[in-house]
């Protein structure tokens, strides 16, 4: 198996990657920081290609595909989990340049990865696009537009990429986590419900590869509480959550 991970240096991706290791498979590992990234490929049982660069560099990104490609063929997987998040509020101007960043990193970054393996996952006729979204995108959350934005534009892009892939034997894998314990929730001052470790949502994420499930929300209490709050009528909506705690800027 040959699989590819954005954002393998730390948090999710880094589980996914130790994961899929020790399965044996062939990894192309991508992430912007080399040191975590040189430290983790040689902690791996298995063989791992590594690339230092942002999913928001195109050029960089098709320059690691290629190589990939010619190294070892057609991925089976490719994961686009590379995302940042920070709080934002509307009305900083210092602020939009963060929500260009959240942007361009969890939605261009996300389509910079798929693009350069469609072609080849196309021509073998087989093939998982995977993208980490989150039940963020559910609905606009206080403190976090960027972040929601983002994570709303991911879900939809996603579905119409699988749309775009139907028939093809690409599978287009749309995954919604809640709340993980990596370095991008670290800082946040408010209880967060249904908290899972890094290893537990990685695991959960191959199972719904292997299984080709289309469309999933991790775990499974946010998988019924996420839908909910998207039916809650607006002014009800508005109400509970205009002074919920909100992410630090």
């Amino acid at each position: 198996m040959k699989v590819i991970i954005s954002g393998a240096s730390s948090g999710l991706g880094r589980a996914l990657a130790q994961h899929y290791a020790a399965t044996g498979a062939t990894l192309g590992l991508i992430a912007r920081r080399g040191d975590l990234l040189e430290t983790l490929a040689a902690e791996l049982p298995s063989d791992a290609s590594v690339y230092v660069a942002d999913v928001c560099d195109a050029p960089a990104i098709r320059a690691a595909a290629q190589d990939f490609l010619d190294r070892h063929g057609c991925p089976d997987i490719v994961i686009a989990n590379a995302g940042i998040s920070r709080g934002t509020l509307t009305e900083y101007a210092e602020d939009t340049e963060i929500f260009e960043d959240i942007l361009a990193t969890n939605v261009i970054g996300m389509i910079n990865l798929f693009q350069p393996f469609t072609a080849a996952m196309r021509a073998a006729g087989q093939g998982s696009l995977v993208g980490i979204a989150s039940v963020a995108g559910y609905r606009g959350l206080p403190g976090s537009g960027a972040y929601s934005a983002s994570k709303a534009a991911a879900i939809s892009y996603l579905e119409s990429l699988r749309v775009e892939m139907h028939g093809k034997g690409i599978s287009v894998i749309t995954i919604c986590p809640g709340y993980i314990v990596t370095p991008m929730t670290a800082n946040n001052p408010f209880r967060m419900p249904f908290l899972l470790t890094a290893e537990d949502v990685a695991k959960k994420i191959v199972r719904i590869v292997e299984n080709r499930t289309l469309f999933a929300v991790i775990p499974w209490q946010m998988a019924i509480v996420a839908p909910v709050l998207k039916l809650l009528p607006n002014f009800l909506y508005d109400r509970l959550f205009a002074n919920a705690p909100r992410k630090p800027r």
